[in-house]
């Protein structure tokens, strides 16, 4: 069951790596034709990007929220999000097995808070057919399931760290030195 949902979690990432890569895209194709404009006015070159971007910035910010989300569960279980480590770090033994267990407690019970009002407004959403109000009238609920999704996602993954946790696994660590130095190249 834990690998199945560690797929989850990776896929999921992949998947906000995916909407991250879309974000730039739209960011390029909105400043297109400043850059043209620029070229054109400072050096007389012919604007090589003549369109009008409509609604880039509107869908960056759609896969910007999907990006975020959907890799929140993925950053939680390598141990790469800001946690309370400063304070934990401080305890050992019972006194910090019961730290621990209390702030997954309520990180599982404000994730799930999260989740259930993010997958609550996606179908709020669908059901009144809510659309943007930028120059393409998009249905809002399609951007509004990568939120959902994520959210409900990064829920599992925190009731799955409390679930090993009260089992009497070891708490999740943060990333050893040497997976730190990895992950800056």
């Amino acid at each position: 069951m834990r690998s199945a949902l560690r797929r989850l979690y990776e896929l999921a990432g992949i998947v906000g790596g995916i909407f991250m890569v879309l974000l730039l895209a739209f960011v390029l194709y909105s400043v297109g034709p400043g850059i043209g404009l620029w070229l054109d006015q400072t050096f007389g070159l012919p604007n090589p990007f003549p369109y009008v971007a409509r609604s880039a910035d509107e869908f960056a910010g759609y896969a910007m929220l999907a990006s975020a989300f959907l890799a929140l569960a993925s950053t939680f279980g390598r141990g790469e999000h800001i946690r309370v480590t400063l304070f934990l770090q401080r305890l050992q033994g019972r006194p910090r097995r019961l730290a621990e267990i209390w702030c997954l407690a309520l990180g599982s019970l404000l994730s799930g808070y999260l989740a259930w009002f993010s997958i609550r407004l996606c179908w709020q959403s669908w059901q009144i057919g809510d659309v943007s109000t930028g120059l393409i009238a998009f249905p809002l609920w399609i951007p509004q399931v990568g939120m959902a999704a994520g959210a409900a996602i990064f829920f599992l993954a925190v009731v799955e760290q409390l679930a090993v946790v009260l089992a009497g696994g070891a708490p999740m660590t943060e990333p050893s030195a040497e997976e730190a130095g990895h992950l800056e190249r």
